[in-house]
Order: C-alpha cells, then structure tokens, then sequence
C-alpha cells in the first residue's frame, strides 16, 4: 500500500499535533501554531503535508514556498525564523521493524518530491530534520546533497551532582566566580524576550552584521503569545540589577531546548552566560525534563568551546539540498562565493 499525501486545512490541526506527539523526532517547531506562524512572517506559503497509508495517518512534512526574483524554493523549515530544523516526522516510527521504516521513509520522500517537482516547481529545495530521524539515505537516494549537522543534548536523568561533576574544571570556576559577583538569574516574560532580542541584535552587529532593531520583534510577540508560559521560557541574568544576557527556551514533551539567546557579554569575562545555563538545567531537573538540548547548527566551530564544556552528547542532523536543474546549482555557488568575498553584512 503506497503513501498518498494530503494538504492539510485547519480542521486537521488536532490530528497535525497528534501525528507530531507520537512521533520520536516531532518537536515543537512542527506543531500547528509554530508553523502557521512561520508562515506569516516569511511571506513564504505554507503546504502542510500528511500521508497516509489507506486511512491511517503516518507522518507529516511541512513545506515552505517562496518565489523570489522568479526562482522558486521550498524549504523546511523556512530561513528567518530563527530554526535550525524540521523536516518530516513520522508517527509511532520507533515502533516499526527497521525494514518498514525505510520502505515508509523512502515512499513518503518519494511521493512528496513528486508533489514539489509537479505542484510547487521548486527550482532550490532544502530538508533540515530534525535529530532523532537518523536515517538520511532516503534523502540522499532521492538525489539531495545530504550534509550531517549536530546539536548538543544533555541527560538530565542523571541528577544535578552528576551533571556537575561532569562540567570541566573552567566552566565550574566560572560558574562559582558569577555567583560571588553577585550575578543574579531571574525568569522573565514578554519584555525580557525584546531585550533578549536587542542584545543579539547589538551582539551581531559587533560582528559586522547588518540587521534591522525590530526584524524579529513581532514574530517573538507571536510566538510568546502561542506558547508561553507551558511551551516556552525566559531566563534573564542581572548585574547590578541590568539584563546583560538571556536565553529563550522552548519546552516539548520531556526535552527542553534553548532556542535563541546567550548573546557573548564582556562582563565578568562571559562568565555570566555560565551561570545562566547552570541555572536553567537545574530549573529543568526540579521540573521533570529529561532532556536538555544546546541548540546548535553545527557549522560555527567558534561555538565549539563554550557548549562543549558542559559535557553534552552529539546528537546529528541532516541537511538536505536539491536543485531542479544544474543551472540553479551554479547560482547558489555565485551567491556563496560573492558572500564569502564580501564577508558580514547580510541580515540576519
């Protein structure tokens, strides 16, 4: 029995968020809301895929659409968004004897890029799943230039002791060394989020980015409004009674994922976004996560230092890109290669 797709509407968003729950790799980037948001704020046309195997839902794909300068790209997920991953997720796919998890893989991945070679078009496709989804092969068979990536993921099960214990010698001198400074973290709620906001903003532009003061104010407004406070927090760190630095995180079954934040801060040395981490992990012990992941793109190895000195295991994913014809291929290269001669100065 074949997969066949179907384009979700409204009234399918329970259904959406049910295949998403019950999916090992579902996080709460593909729920209903967090896409439908995304989709307003990228200018981008949402496609939400379901397949099914007769009656039966299997797994979602969310797609993005976007005609620029007459070029036509999918993504999933969409860029200025501020995610790193999403791609498809299947339901109860843990459950699956590992024959029927390729074969399930590989129909849906067939069926979807027919749907984007005859319905969208699509001249530049690019796939970034999400981690737990080990299998790339599907994606690389279907004729994409797959590239692992990794994100950090802690195991809180082991208990606060072990977690630092586990901390290098640095990292827990700093930790101490903030808390005699007085540094102070606090849970915060919709303001913090725009400081949070405009720190980064100041921070990228130190780096030589261009970017604009409210780009991803409103779409932080939505998002707040959606998830907060079950799905989504605030932490802030404070210094003679000022936010130097904070962290936005989201919140999704057991795991909880640091999202956006931890701008460098020259203060005490950086020493500030230490502690801050500390006290978000031991927020997320005293709550029950199981899970703590240090977001990341996997391709800045300038990051490298700071998230790795918590002890965090590698979690990979994939990026995925596929062109409709060698042409378009060539224009991308162009792009990258102007990029890199000019250097900082896209907005972010």
């Amino acid at each position: 029995m074949e997969v066949e797709l179907k384009i979700a509407k409204n009234e399918d968003s329970e259904e959406w968020d049910k295949l998403v729950e019950n999916s090992p790799h579902g996080t709460i980037f593909h729920t209903w809301k967090w896409l439908k948001i995304a989709e307003k704020h990228t200018n981008s046309k949402f496609y939400p895929i379901i397949g099914y195997k007769g009656t039966k839902p299997v797994g979602i794909y969310p797609l993005f659409w976007i005609r620029k300068k007459g070029v036509k790209l999918v993504f999933s997920p969409p860029p200025k968004t501020l995610l790193l991953y999403l791609g498809p997720t299947f339901s109860d796919f843990q459950k699956l004897k590992q024959s029927m998890k390729e074969s399930l893989f590989m129909e849906f991945q067939t069926e979807v890029d027919n749907f984007i070679t005859s319905k969208l078009k699509g001249n530049y496709i690019r796939i970034r799943t999400s981690p737990g989804l080990l299998d790339s092969r599907p994606l690389r068979w279907a004729g994409y230039h797959v590239e692992p990536l990794y994100t950090y993921v802690m195991d809180l099960t082991k208990g606060t002791d072990n977690i630092w214990n586990g901390f290098n010698k640095e990292l827990r001198r700093n930790i101490n060394k903030a808390q005699k400074e007085d540094i102070k973290v606090e849970e915060g709620s919709k303001e913090e989020i725009y400081i949070i906001n405009e720190l980064l903003r100041q921070r990228f532009e130190e780096q030589g980015y261009r970017s604009s003061k409210d780009y991803y104010r409103s779409y932080l407004s939505d998002v707040y409004e959606a998830f907060y406070p079950q799905n989504l927090r605030i932490f802030v760190a404070k210094y003679s009674g000022e936010i130097i630095t904070g962290q936005i995180a989201v919140c999704y079954s057991d795991k909880i994922s640091l999202w956006a934040g931890s701008p460098k801060t020259n203060i005490l040395r950086g020493t500030p976004n230490d502690l801050l981490q500390w006290e978000i992990i031991k927020w997320a012990c005293k709550h029950g996560f199981r899970q703590y992941e240090i977001m990341d793109a996997g391709d800045d190895p300038r990051l490298r230092h700071f998230k790795a000195k918590f002890n965090p295991e590698l979690a990979v994913w994939f990026s995925a890109v596929k062109y409709s014809s060698p042409i378009f291929k060539g224009l991308e290269r162009t792009a990258r290669f102007v990029y890199n001669k000019l250097g900082p100065g896209r907005l972010i």
